[in-house]
């Protein structure tokens, strides 16, 4: 019913959006050389709150039509400029003109996540680092969070290459929330056993925001929040295509992507699709680590309308992984083991999956719109479906599921409890989500920028196959809130005031065997979120950030009522029902000195959470561990805990070697509970101390045959770490590591035009054998032979990536 009121909304909105906005505006201009006066042929010039990009032509001439009167943000970059950001007032045919300077940093940029309206990254009072699509093509990875987390504060938990779950300032799983072209993300985030269901090779641009930013995202978004953009619009007239391989040496990974988006006259749309396949990776120490296998077979796009009275896009996605689990049983001679038996060659060398596997499926759908009003506000209106299936598939299954597995999807609507069919998944969650979003963003006024607005979430997750670990459930989210800026001289201050409500019921279920396992209850969550934060330009050179936020986060399902063992963990989980909210009190704070050849940013923070929610071995009687189904067991607790912490940037480009770069990173983050749990006072979870150091080249026109040519070193020094949670026997220290990566890559331009890009590297120089402290295969089985606990990373890879694009101009 609430979804059928929200479209009518909508339909209403764009009557009298349609009916509001029958005057019609332009924005023209050129764009030159500051020094010269030379114009830029090839320029950038977006809109991002319209969605609207365009280029200048060979005489640096840009041109937008049918634009909404009112305040804008414009932003125009160009190859080896600075970038630059203005709010212009657009008034009938209006003309701006830009003039850029040289720059071997483009320091200026915009955001989008945790404002109302697109922001210059100088006004946000939190920290938020932008990847650019030309950065995520650079930095070649195993997964597309592997390139995240090379930005300070941010880490990954990780089960193999294919799986990764974000974590940012020591908070993860549902503390942070993941945003993809709009639409939060939602699938099973309470688990490590599935990483994010996103395309990489789609993804145009990422934003990272770290800290509390329940304000704008509601419940669990205490850590901060990670906004993937796939679907940009393109320049008008244009129809553009993009054929993309990958390999990756060390799995035998390879990946095909291509797409083709166009954009005539306001009717805008882009399809992609995308492949990967990869065998088992390995180590100095393991060799090939069995079961690493997975391969990937996704699709999406968008189809979409840009006018004068604004825009509305259908975006259609879905993601489909499959991929093994790794258990890490070896042999005596610590060889790994399938099925009790070391596996033939055959078997080794291949790419389809093991037992025990898992399959994800996630289906997207969502209709974005944006209405501007002859007042010059702007109403922007989002509403998604998103299906997330994940199917694990154990020992007892045989191989038989492999032949029916494309069928499952066709199938599974007929069949309540897939685990009554021949080689059908021992576990099955299949998760559906309604989003809603409607914004009301007032017309700026005086420097004053203003938005009220409502969003949250419908939600039904059911079990249907044999092994249950939560039980079926129903949820509704909803929050409403109010955010406000304002700029006066070189000060801007922000903030604002939400209120949510969670309520879930949860059904009751029994086992095979005709037990009850979970019981029936309901419960509603309901919390308050403020955040106040100022930015102040002392000089052009030099800006102060400080914010204070407050946010929430509401026990999830698994907290609150799990009963079950995940399929490859040794961990049996008992939900607490009275657990309470998570309330974080976030204090953050950074200086930034951006100079023509010294960039420095220093930003510490500190965390203080009320009733954190972490898991605690059972133990017995007799003080030993308890055991379900002779797994150990753990039930889920609360204790106040806090973090602290700090991240620093520093880049030098000096002059006259205005093409070299030296960048430092570094990242600490030290989680403590207020008082001990058994023993250990140390948050479980907390990625030590690291240093990532790189140098870099950057050269223009190399013989004319080269474009944005750039060679690179990088040096990951990662620390041990000793401050680990030893309560229970939970984790163990990690020993620390350096790795050294190599890159190298440029535009190759024929008879003065791209014609393809080129990207390669090399990753772990020196084969180093070393275990990440978020890696979960660190607590498998122990190697009999060499006495280590634990399976290692990826040793040694190289990678390679070859885009080869193709542009028609209508």
């Amino acid at each position: 019913m609430q979804f059928k009121c929200f479209l009518s909304i909508l339909f209403l909105l764009s009557t009298h959006v349609l009916w509001a906005n029958d005057e019609k505006a332009g924005l023209s201009g050129v764009v030159t050389d500051v020094t010269s006066q030379t114009p830029l042929a090839g320029a950038t010039i977006s809109i991002p709150d319209l969605r609207l990009t365009t280029t200048t032509d060979a005489e640096g001439r840009y041109e937008f039509n049918s634009l909404p009167r009112g305040r804008l943000t414009i932003q125009v970059s160009y190859v080896g400029y600075k970038s630059k950001v203005e709010t212009i007032t657009v008034q009938s045919q209006t003309t701006q003109n830009f003039s850029l300077s040289r720059s071997v940093v483009e320091n200026e940029n915009v955001t989008v996540t945790g404002v109302s309206a697109a922001t210059r990254l100088k006004y946000t009072p939190v920290q938020v680092s932008i990847l650019s699509k030309k950065e995520i093509q650079q930095s070649v990875g195993n997964n597309l969070l592997d390139i995240v987390a090379k930005e300070a504060g941010v880490s990954v938990v990780t089960t193999g290459p294919a799986i990764a779950k974000p974590f940012i300032r020591g908070l993860g799983y549902n503390r942070v929330v993941t945003i993809n072209d709009g639409i939060r993300q939602e699938g099973q985030q309470w688990g490590d056993e599935h990483g994010l269901e996103v395309d990489e090779y789609s993804v145009q641009k990422i934003e990272i925001l770290r800290g509390p930013a329940s304000l704008m995202y509601g419940s669990d978004a205490i850590g901060g929040v990670i906004n993937i953009l796939t679907n940009t619009p393109i320049a008008n007239s244009t129809i553009q295509a993009n054929v993309q391989s990958t390999v990756n040496a060390n799995n035998r990974m390879f990946g095909q992507y291509a797409n083709v988006a166009g954009n005539v006259n306001g009717l805008n749309w882009n399809a992609y699709g995308s492949i990967k396949t990869a065998g088992d990776y390995h180590n100095k120490f393991d060799g090939n680590v069995l079961n690493s296998r997975f391969n990937e077979k996704n699709f999406g796009g968008y189809i979409g309308i840009n006018k004068r009275w604004g825009f509305s896009h259908l975006i259609i996605s879905r993601f489909d992984q499959h991929m093994g689990m790794v258990e890490g049983e070896r042999n005596e001679a610590g060889q790994f083991v399938y099925d009790d038996a070391v596996p033939d060659n055959n078997t080794a060398k291949g790419r389809t999956p093991l037992d025990p596997n898992q399959r994800v499926q996630h289906f997207k759908i969502a209709l974005d719109n944006s209405f501007s009003l002859a007042n010059g506000g702007r109403i922007t209106a989002l509403a998604g479906f998103q299906r997330n299936q994940r199917r694990e598939f154990g020992h007892d299954h045989g191989e038989e599921h492999h032949g029916e597995e494309e069928h499952e999807d066709e199938q599974d609507h007929e069949h309540e409890h897939d685990h009554e069919e021949p080689g059908g998944p021992s576990a099955y969650f299949d998760l559906k989500t309604i989003n809603y979003n409607i914004a009301y963003h007032i017309p700026e006024w005086n420097n004053w920028k203003s938005s009220l607005g409502v969003n949250g979430m419908r939600q039904q997750n059911q079990n249907k196959a044999a092994e249950a670990i939560i039980p079926d459930y129903g949820l509704f989210d909803f929050g409403i809130y109010g955010v406000a800026s304002k700029t006066w001289n070189q000060t801007t201050l922000s903030g604002g005031l939400r209120y949510d409500t969670r309520s879930i019921n949860s059904k009751a279920m029994n086992d095979e065997e005709g037990t009850e396992k979970f019981g029936a209850f309901s419960k509603t969550f309901s919390n308050i979120s403020a955040s106040l934060g100022a930015t102040h330009a002392i000089s052009d050179h030099v800006s102060l950030k400080a914010n204070i936020a407050r946010g929430f986060r509401a026990p999830n399902l698994s907290e609150l009522a799990a009963n079950g063992a995940h399929e490859g963990t040794n961990r049996y989980e008992i939900g607490e029902r009275d657990l309470k909210s998570e309330i974080s009190t976030a204090v953050d704070a950074g200086i930034e000195i951006t100079t023509n050849h010294i960039d420095i940013s220093v930003s510490p923070y500190f965390n203080h959470i009320s009733n954190y929610i972490f898991y605690n071995r059972l133990l017995g009687a007799d003080e030993t561990d308890s055991l379900t189904n002779g797994i150990p067991t753990f039930q889920f607790n609360q204790q106040n805990a806090r973090l602290m912490g700090i991240e620093a940037r520093f880049d030098v480009h000096p002059h006259p070697l205005d093409w070299l770069h030296f960048e430092n990173t570094f990242s600490f983050v030290r989680g403590k509970f207020v008082e001990p749990v058994d023993g250990s006072d140390n948050l479980p979870l907390i990625a030590p101390a690291s240093v990532l150091t790189e140098l870099r080249g950057e050269f223009t026109d190399i013989l004319k045959l080269f474009s944005s040519l750039y060679v690179k070193v990088e040096m990951n020094a990662v620390a041990a770490q000793n401050d680990f949670f030893a309560g229970y026997e939970t984790e163990t220290a990690t020993k620390g590591y350096v790795l050294f990566n190599a890159g190298l890559g440029a535009d190759v331009k024929i008879a003065n035009k791209k014609r393809f890009t080129f990207n390669i590297g090399l990753q772990n120089i020196g084969d180093v054998g070393y275990q990440s402290h978020l890696s979960r295969l660190k607590y498998t089985d122990a190697n009999p032979v060499t006495g280590r606990m634990g399976v290692f990373n990826m040793g040694r890879n190289f990678t390679a990536r070859l885009i080869i694009p193709f542009e028609w101009k209508l």
